[in-house]
């Protein structure tokens, strides 16, 4: 087994629903995403996929997220905009974007240095 790994980052703000405390506000966070995915099989260029084209899938639905009110926007203008929430959206949507072979292996949302949820399918 294979695992690929590729970062990337995104801003956005966002206020948490049925929370107690200062996260409830409006406020924002400069997101990191590490997005993992693996394969036991190579391509006849030894690689599970292109670095590139797993960074453009990971970019295409972080573009839907990015300098946006994230309780404005599908789905989380009905779930909550929780990082724990966002990683599983971002693992789901990018999911469908992967090539024959490639699984999706988990996706971690940093929403600060040392904070992150991160999801596994």
């Amino acid at each position: 087994m294979y695992e690929l790994m590729v970062t990337g980052r995104f801003a956005a703000a966002h206020s948490l629903r049925n929370f107690k405390g200062r996260c409830e506000a409006l406020h924002g966070h400069n997101w990191r995403v590490e997005v993992v995915v693996r394969g036991d099989t190579l391509d006849q260029a030894g690689l599970i996929m292109d670095f590139g084209e797993l960074k453009a899938a990971m970019n295409q639905v972080m573009d839907r997220l990015d300098h946006c009110y994230l309780n404005e926007i599908k789905p989380f203008d009905e779930l909550n905009p929780s990082s724990e929430l966002i990683a599983k959206y971002l693992y789901e949507e990018i999911s469908q974007l992967l090539p024959a072979g490639v699984s999706m292996a988990r996706v971690s949302a940093w929403e600060s240095e040392d904070s992150r949820a991160t999801y596994f399918g």
